[in-house]
């Protein structure tokens, strides 16, 4: 969490582009994963993921390679239909040599969209309501054995005061 501006998008997609890959640069001491990965990327709104967290990893269409993820590394792009130049998903290749898959999710798709699958990571940008929140955590149980659960990433600035979200984040400053 920080204020605007920051560049949090900017570090969630360069963290996120760096797991779909698996290339860390030589100074990376976090996480690590050794296999391609099953990924979600998810904003506000479809027109948000689009504009913002589309163009940050996969630069503009018909360009794409420009963004994070270099372009020698996308492997294929698929649109929703009917999505005004909305992605649905990528596939990447990681340097293990299989490939990692990327999609796009929305908040106004609702928790129900978010149910059911098992995911690496989730990479969550501007604040979720709760209950995506904690469906996305879901799909993170029991998917790396080492750790228990695969990586969450949120990147938001707390436009909505101490909310059940940044709460997770702050849980020194919950009422008691």
């Amino acid at each position: 969490m920080a204020a605007n501006r920051f560049g949090k998008t900017e570090c969630g997609a360069a963290e996120l582009a760096i797991h779909l890959t698996g290339r860390y640069p030589d100074w990376w001491e976090g996480f690590r994963f050794d296999h391609p990965i099953d990924a979600w990327a998810a904003g506000d709104t479809n027109e948000t993921v689009r504009d913002i967290i589309q163009l940050k990893l996969l630069g503009q269409e018909p360009s794409w390679g420009t963004g994070l993820i270099p372009g020698d590394d996308i492997i294929r792009v698929v649109k929703r239909q009917n999505g005004n130049g909305a992605v649905d998903y990528v596939d990447v290749r990681h340097v293990s040599g299989g490939t990692s898959r990327l999609g796009f999710k929305s908040y106004d798709q609702g928790r129900a969209k978010f149910q059911g699958t098992k995911k690496d990571l989730c990479w969550l940008d501007e604040e979720p309501p709760i209950d995506v929140y904690e469906e996305a955590l879901l799909r993170l149980t029991g998917t790396t054995p080492d750790e228990g659960s695969g990586l969450m990433l949120c990147t938001f600035t707390p436009l909505n005061g101490l909310s059940k979200v940044a709460l997770k984040f702050l849980p020194d400053l919950a009422p008691q």
